[in-house]
């Protein structure tokens, strides 16, 4: 049985990031896109669905809608077909359509590359905002899905469930260059590693670090 070490979140912030570098040298979006458009779309379509099932739907919409103006003046019900099978594809629809409205009659259809201005948007939060901008701009976030939330808790490094006071916390341990990194090594970390259910803590390399693996030896 291992002794959980004490350490303070920061202590444990220099441990874990050059093991996740190590082990997740390649993590990335998983969402497939070609502009920050794209990216807008899958990621808003990503919420309750799997990045794979979105990947499957979004050829053919990209295909169709190419850009914000095309969404904008789609019928509602056309794009509710399109994104069907990606689940409460109704609100999705409607956000969709509200926020490419917005795009075409104040930012000349293009994405601002600013956090402030796209969490004005209907259906955009600070997570979805910090994947466009980490993604497609190159600009650091720190992306608080539900892995994130759920890694972090258990490392110890957040005691907080609320997925900004979270965003918060890390954004305070993690240098600003890496945190869009980080946030891809966590998600990958916990969905093939520290799953919410049947976690793998007796194979994983953060398990010396972490207060609720060592709880479960």
């Amino acid at each position: 049985m291992l002794r959980e070490t004490i350490m303070s979140p920061p202590e444990k912030m220099q441990a874990i990031l050059p093991l996740l570098q190590r082990l997740y040298p390649k993590a990335h979006c998983t969402l497939d896109f070609a502009d920050p458009l794209q990216l807008l779309v899958s990621t808003i379509l990503s919420a309750q669905c799997t990045d794979e099932r979105v990947n499957l739907v979004t050829p053919a919409v990209f295909q169709k809608y190419r850009t914000a103006a095309d969404y904008a003046a789609a019928p509602l019900e056309d794009l509710e077909e399109a994104f069907h099978a990606t689940g409460f594809f109704r609100q999705k629809a409607k956000s969709i359509k509200q926020i490419c409205q917005t795009l075409v009659e104040r930012f000349a259809g293009q994405i601002p590359p600013s956090l402030e201005e796209l969490v004005k948007f209907p259906g955009i939060g600070r997570k979805t905002a910090n994947v466009i901008l980490g993604n497609a701009f190159g600009i650091p976030g720190i992306v608080v899905d539900t892995h994130v939330g759920r890694v972090s808790r258990r490392l110890g490094l957040t005691t907080n469930k609320d997925p900004v006071k979270i965003e918060f916390d890390l954004m305070a341990l993690v240098p600003q260059e890496d945190w869009t990194d980080f946030s891809h090594q966590l998600i990958w970390h916990g969905r093939q590693v520290c799953m919410a259910k049947k976690p793998r803590c007796t194979a994983c390399a953060l398990l010396p670090y972490c207060n609720f693996g060592q709880k479960q030896q």
